[in-house]
């Protein structure tokens, strides 16, 4: 399965989903775009994902890194897949 993700990062933490949004439109058309908040803050990490139907339309979204978006210099990359696993709990901790 071709890669449809981006992780963009360096963006001002005032940037919201919709900045992004509208700002890879111009990529091809954009199935989300996601900013990551800190848990406890609610307040913007300052980097996030942006989904393409398609992945010619992600490779065109590359095109962004170093592009200014609230005036910061963008830096995009394919998203990785994440294969986190959380820890099985263990049945017997003591010994």
């Amino acid at each position: 399965m071709a890669n449809k993700k981006l992780f963009v990062s360096n963006f001002s933490f005032r940037a919201t989903e919709k900045d992004l949004y509208e700002f890879f439109r111009q990529f091809g058309s954009v199935v989300s775009a996601k900013v990551v908040s800190d848990k406890e803050t609610g307040e913007s990490r300052g980097f996030g994902f942006v989904e393409f139907v398609t992945a010619e339309e992600a490779e065109r979204g590359l095109g962004a890194d170093g592009q200014l978006l609230t005036g910061r210099p963008l830096r995009v990359s394919f998203a990785r897949e994440n294969n986190f696993k959380p820890k099985e709990p263990r049945e017997n901790f003591r010994r």
